[in-house]
């Protein structure tokens, strides 16, 4: 077995967690449409959104919807869209609905990655299973529950679009 020193083992083993990331499943689906659309498979816990999902959701089922709120890119507007929902549901379904991501039968299914920008696909429901999903992006170091609309986000609900079809393996 080749014997490294302790400062080569070191860089050597820096060098291959840098390169992670590319060692990351990537696919591509081709839509109805003809398009094709190409997302990384996110595995490494430091590149995914995940933590960040659970804060949020956290959030939503104690009903804070102000601090739910802090975490999107566009806090103002997630913030009337959460007491417009909460309004038209009551307080009690509210939390209810947002309590069910932590129910242990419902589980995240997939994290897809384009550029900075992530779609968690969650698999929910009591009764029939549904395919719900999340979208973040990367801002300064940490996510954000993506509320902006962009051509990047356009091609993830799409992916979500095509998963609820069954059209993707």
């Amino acid at each position: 077995m080749l014997k490294l020193r302790a400062g080569v083992r070191g860089l050597a083993l820096a060098l291959l967690l840098a390169g992670a990331p590319a060692l990351a499943e990537e696919r591509t689906i081709e839509l109805a449409n003809g398009e094709q659309l190409r997302y990384r498979v996110v595995t490494a816990p430091a590149e995914s959104a995940h933590p960040a999902a659970l804060a949020l959701l956290g959030h939503l089922a104690a009903g804070e919807i102000e601090a739910a709120a802090a975490l999107s890119n566009a806090p103002q507007r997630r913030l009337e869209v959460l007491r417009n929902f909460r309004d038209s549901v009551g307080d009690d379904e509210f939390k209810r609905l947002f309590s069910r991501y932590f129910v242990p039968a419902n589980r995240l299914v997939l994290e897809a990655a384009i550029e900075r920008h992530r779609l968690l696909v969650w698999e929910l429901g009591e009764a029939e299973r549904q395919l719900t999903g999340q979208y973040f992006v990367e801002v300064d170091g940490r996510f954000l529950l993506d509320d902006v609309p962009s051509a990047t986000r356009t091609r993830l609900q799409r992916l979500l679009a095509a998963l609820k079809k069954g059209d993707v393996p």
